[in-house]
């Protein structure tokens, strides 16, 4: 059976040690940074890294780190592709006392950084999130503008000016 491209980024949440911390560094190959590319809507993705440490927290854990990508999109004036680089710092807590959000249902907003915490911690699924997040919203080309209209020489229009003209031909 074939695993997800992000799939090696999973973390076995009852194998972890609790004493201790642990060092991450997710780098995906070439073939799951085109995946994710793709979902994201990206011309193309260089480079990205999750780079922290996780550590336990209460009855959860704790991931501080720095997600660092070399992202391509499109200008959203010309389609001209666009290079950025993104460094961002990421923090995310796993807690047994969340609850997963029912489908459906109406849910209860937390903070953007606490998550229940399941079997698996998914270092790829931070990243993706991470990127997803940082991505600027209107990556533009170089030189690239909208055209300004000509500023008409003329006075302004008036739309009811010949108003009066037909009002008094209909009588």
């Amino acid at each position: 059976m074939s695993q997800s491209p992000a799939a090696s980024a999973r973390l076995n949440v009852a194998r972890l040690n609790r004493r201790a911390t642990l060092a991450v560094d997710y780098a995906p190959d070439a073939e799951a940074r085109a995946v994710i590319a793709g979902e994201l809507g990206l011309l193309s993705l260089p480079a990205l890294r999750l780079e922290g440490k996780l550590m336990p927290d209460g009855d959860g854990w704790r991931l501080e780190g720095r997600m660092t990508a070399d992202v391509v999109q499109p200008c959203v004036v010309s389609l001209a592709p666009v290079p950025a680089h993104l460094d961002e710092e990421v923090t995310r807590v796993w807690s047994p006392h969340v609850r997963q959000p029912e489908a459906g249902g109406e849910t209860e907003m937390t903070s953007d950084e606490i998550e229940a915490l399941g079997q698996w911690i998914d270092l790829g699924e931070v990243a993706t999130e991470s990127l997803s997040l940082a991505l600027p919203l209107y990556p533009r080309a170089p030189g690239a503008g909208l055209e300004q209209p000509e500023a008409e020489a003329e006075a302004p229009r008036r739309p009811f000016a010949n108003l009066d003209k037909l009002l008094k031909s209909k009588d």
